[in-house]
């Protein structure tokens, strides 16, 4: 039979191999990686290239329509401009004889209706009472006490066209 030493180095002999075993398949697990890896390195350089040609022409074209969005933005500006200038003469020139306009029309609404309040006949009253022998004025002409001559009572008069 085997003696202890013996006995011990069978042990530490088989859990040398078992450990190689498993050395031996971590290495080529990991060897496999590699070449996994290096073949993704190898597919990823391939696709990067053209990818990355595709991104600067891309990057021009947009770099040049946004030159040519300048240009444009330029001229709005521009027009605008134009514009502000074109809205203030018009102003000036039509504003000023438009409210004239306005004015003369406010007018003549305003003497309009003080004519149509003091009624049709105003005129030919007063050439009838011009024709007429005068008569005294009311209250009777005479001064009031004080001296002064007596007021003058306004005379009523109809409001609105109803008159008769």
């Amino acid at each position: 039979m085997l003696t202890a030493g013996e006995l011990a180095g069978l042990v530490v002999a088989i859990f040398w191999a078992i450990l190689v075993c498993f050395m031996a398949v971590v290495l080529v697990r990991l060897a496999r990686l590699l070449t996994e890896t290096t073949k993704s390195v190898a597919e990823l350089s391939d696709r990067l290239a053209p990818l990355l040609d595709d991104m600067s022409q891309t990057v021009s074209e947009a770099n040049r329509r946004l030159v040519a969005v300048e240009a444009v933005t330029e001229n709005v500006r521009e027009v605008s401009g134009n514009m502000v200038k074109i809205t203030a003469v018009v102003s000036a020139l039509v504003a000023g004889p438009m409210i004239k306009i306005s004015a003369l029309g406010h007018g003549l609404r305003v003497a309009m209706a003080r004519r149509e309040r003091r009624g049709p006949g105003r005129w030919a009253r007063a050439v009838r009472t011009a024709e007429r022998p005068s008569r005294a004025p009311r209250g009777g002409g005479r001064a009031a006490a004080g001296g002064r001559p007596a007021e003058r009572v306004p005379e009523r008069r109809a409001i609105g066209r109803g008159r008769g």
